[in-house]
């Protein structure tokens, strides 16, 4: 045992053998399985008083069996040999019983990653409860300092955590690691009686030594709510819209969804049959790198074991890759980018201004900063998210604005790009600026 797991990788690898020997022995024609732990803590501080502690520690097996075109998956929480036999025993009941399905089975071997690699995704956060308390208390007085108006929180968080896995299957694919994920946020509510805004800011980190000091958090979550107060309503118009690039990434989503094989082969996306056409303007580059070191979501291999690699996504607006896992690659006659599991760091090439250059580009329009609702149909492309943000005028901030809805269609949105932020921000696999779309409709009073 090491670094706190209960197991080691020796541990969980001779699992995963005996998984795929007891598969063997029963009558499957093919077997795969994960098998991962994880464990870490949270404490949360409202008002300087600590409202929560958490610590969870956890582990799982799952299992899939083939029998010829059929599969079955079963999981369990216990490693005991008898619950682990039971576990792919039930996989294989299972099995026989699913109809046959000409697109399962396992990756074309030549596919699967062959050689570890270590992509320095692993950098555990020793920090008492008691440290993190102290941390915590010291986040949210920062955001009480900036201000007399910032008068209650909804609380600074801190969160550490550490898993690792191993992944196997019956071609001779055998391999995993250990990773690491830590947050400090902030929430705060400024204003009082009917006038009352609340913002939040959060960082995210596989080192901790990575993070910024928690008060700079705290306090710039302070100064997001407090430039909210004052809100106003906007008639309904046309106008461009800025994207601030905690949005942005949530933009960018909804392409990478419109592009994953899930949704293409059912025929659910409005880009099905977008390889090849230009959907963006011809300034958008977009690449996925999974093997940046100590990204957020780098792995040499995806969930079905097949390597990762470099690739261009979109080249001068035109879209040249899906997101394919196996499975969805046979469904659509085509071969896995190794992208089960979703995609490895998504940069989004950046344009010459920071924010501030963006408002001045736009000149008049919306800055959007919070986004609201689920509005988004995949299958047509049409979008409309309840917002919140500034106005914007002559390139500067005039007021904030609240209770308005943005509409439009992703298509015509993407197409209507007219230039991307320097200001990239890090969240989850996307790696983007600020995007300004030159024209949306915002419905206000």
């Amino acid at each position: 045992m090491s670094q706190g797991f209960s197991h080691s990788q020796d541990a969980l690898r001779q699992l995963a053998q005996d998984v795929l020997d007891h598969a063997a022995g029963i009558g499957a024609t093919a077997c795969e399985v994960d098998v991962s732990e994880g464990f870490g803590q949270s404490v949360t501080v409202r008002k300087q008083a600590v409202e929560t502690i958490e610590y969870n520690r956890d582990k799982g097996l799952g299992v899939t069996i083939y029998v010829g075109q059929r599969r079955g998956y079963a999981s369990s929480s216990d490693f005991s040999a008898a619950a682990v036999r039971a576990t792919v025993d039930a996989a294989l009941s299972i099995a026989r019983f699913t109809a046959e399905d000409d697109c399962a089975g396992l990756p074309d071997a030549a596919l699967l990653a062959k050689t570890p690699m270590d992509l320095d995704l692993f950098h555990p956060w020793h920090i008492s409860i008691e440290e993190a308390i102290e941390t915590a208390r010291r986040c949210e007085q920062a955001a009480f300092d900036v201000s007399p108006l910032v008068k209650n929180s909804e609380g600074a968080s801190i969160s550490a955590q550490q898993s690792q896995f191993i992944s196997a299957n019956s071609l001779g694919f055998m391999d995993g690691f250990a990773t690491s994920r830590h947050y400090v946020s902030a929430s705060v509510i400024a204003g009082e009686g009917d006038e009352m805004q609340r913002d939040d800011w959060y960082v995210t980190k596989r080192d901790a030594g990575e993070f910024p000091a928690p008060e700079a958090i705290g306090a710039y979550a302070a100064r997001r709510a407090l430039s909210r107060l004052g809100g106003r309503k906007l008639g309904t118009r046309k106008c461009p819209v800025i994207f601030e690039a905690t949005l942005a990434a949530g933009l960018i989503g909804n392409f990478t969804h419109a592009i994953s094989g899930g949704a293409l082969y059912r025929k659910t996306s409005f880009l099905v049959d977008s390889l090849g056409k230009q959907i963006f303007p011809d300034f958008v580059q977009i690449e996925e790198q999974p093997h940046l070191r100590g990204a957020l979501a780098s792995s040499p291999f995806d969930d079905d074991g097949v390597a990762t690699r470099d690739r261009v996504l979109v080249k001068d607006g035109v879209v040249e890759g899906y997101l394919l896992s196996t499975y969805s690659a046979r469904k659509l006659g085509m071969q896995t980018t190794g992208n089960a599991g979703g995609a490895h760091n998504m940069l989004i090439k950046s344009g010459k201004h920071d924010l501030k250059g963006l408002l001045k580009e736009m000149g008049t329009g919306l800055l959007v900063t919070e986004l609201l609702g689920q509005g988004v149909n995949y299958v047509n492309g049409d979008y409309s998210r309840g917002a919140a943000g500034y106005w914007v005028e002559k390139g500067e901030i005039a007021y904030p604005v609240e209770e308005i809805t943005i509409a439009g269609n992703l298509k015509d949105m993407f197409k209507n790009i007219s230039a991307i932020g320097n200001d990239v921000l890090v969240r989850g696999s996307k790696q983007v600026g600020s995007i300004l779309v030159s024209r949306m409709t915002v419905a206000g009073n």
